[in-house]
Formats: C-alpha cells, sequence, structure tokens
C-alpha cells in the first residue's frame, strides 16, 4: 500500500508540472463526494481532458461471475479507488454560449478503473476480496458554486484476481463539495 501511495504521488507532482502548461479550460480541483463517500482529485492533463483519483467507502453491487452466493437485493460497503482519464468534449461550446465551465463543468467520455477491496459489510459472498472492472464512460458533471452534481454510464468488463470475470452495465449519481485549486 505503501508504494501505491508513493506511486501516486510521484505521478501527482509530474501531472501537475505538466499541465499547469497544457491547460486552458480544465481546472484542478479536489472533492469531498457525499454519495459512496470520498475524497478525489481532478488534475487537467490536457486542454480539455483531466485525470481523476478518487478514494473513498462506497455501496457497491454484485458482478454475477465474482459472486458465490446471493438472493435478494444485494448490497456491499467496500473501500474503492477510481481513476478516470475523462476528455470533455462540449467546453468551447458553453464558453461560447456563456455558460459556466468552472470545475470542469461538461460532458465528457472517458475510461475508468475501479478496484474494490474487502467489503466492510454486504449481503452476499464474493469469490475473491478484491475485484476490478475497466469500462469506457459517458458523463456530465455540472457545479453550481461549491455543489458538485455527476451523472455517468458505461458498460464495464469486471474480474477478480483469481480469474473469474463479466461484463455488467454501470451508472453513477454524485453530489460533491468542490474545493477550487485555482483561485
Amino acid at each position: 500500500m505503501k508504494k501505491v501511495i508513493f506511486i501516486v504521488i510521484v505521478a501527482l507532482s509530474v501531472f501537475k508540472g505538466y499541465t499547469q502548461e497544457n491547460s486552458r479550460n480544465t481546472s484542478s480541483v479536489i472533492r469531498l463526494n457525499v454519495i459512496n463517500p470520498g475524497v478525489e482529485y481532478e488534475l487537467p492533463v490536457l486542454d480539455h481532458s483531466t485525470v481523476l483519483f478518487n478514494i473513498g467507502i462506497g455501496y457497491g453491487e454484485s458482478y454475477p461471475q465474482t459472486t458465490l452466493y446471493a438472493s435478494g437485493w444485494l448490497y456491499l460497503i467496500v473501500p474503492f479507488t477510481d481513476i478516470q482519464y475523462r476528455s470533455y468534449y462540449n467546453l468551447d461550446k458553453r464558453l461560447s454560449k456563456g455558460k459556466n465551465i468552472k470545475n470542469n463543468s461538461g460532458n465528457f467520455w472517458g475510461i475508468r478503473l475501479l478496484t474494490r477491496f474487502k467489503e466492510l459489510d454486504g449481503n452476499f459472498i464474493r469469490t475473491s476480496n478484491i475485484d476490478f472492472a475497466v469500462n469506457p464512460i459517458w458523463g456530465l458533471q455540472r457545479s453550481y458554486g461549491n455543489i458538485n452534481l455527476l451523472f455517468d454510464i458505461g458498460i464495464a468488463y469486471y474480474f477478480d484476481d483469481i480469474g473469474n470475470d463479466g461484463i455488467s452495465p454501470t451508472i453513477e449519481f454524485g453530489l460533491g463539495y468542490n474545493f477550487d485549486l485555482n483561485k
């Protein structure tokens, strides 16, 4: 775990140095999320692109091929890491119409890597204490003052560390508080 934290800190430092010269429209934002509580850092990497790092404890559901026993309404409370690359494709159009792009308010497409660790609570048995999902996403994000709203959808390829895998639709809703780092 110490190695992962070290790698993330080094990567953030490199990205931060690179992005100060290469981003006009996207901005650095630290966000506290209410739905699936966590802390995320969205960092610009290109003029219309960001990399997002999110750690937290959230609600999850079962992935069918990684579940041994399940019945009824399924839930999982689990620590997670979520890393996303986002390309915002309508920032210039929003600006031309006088709309807000602060804190990366715009529509995006991207790719996500979600890692879920040993559950804190749940009502089904997983095949492994760690699983992963990789998926393309499409979404929209809006900021109203410091309040952030997010919606995204995608199709995930999920797998665990012992070889079970499958495909599943994904949907995410987000509500958070922005700490703008560009003041």
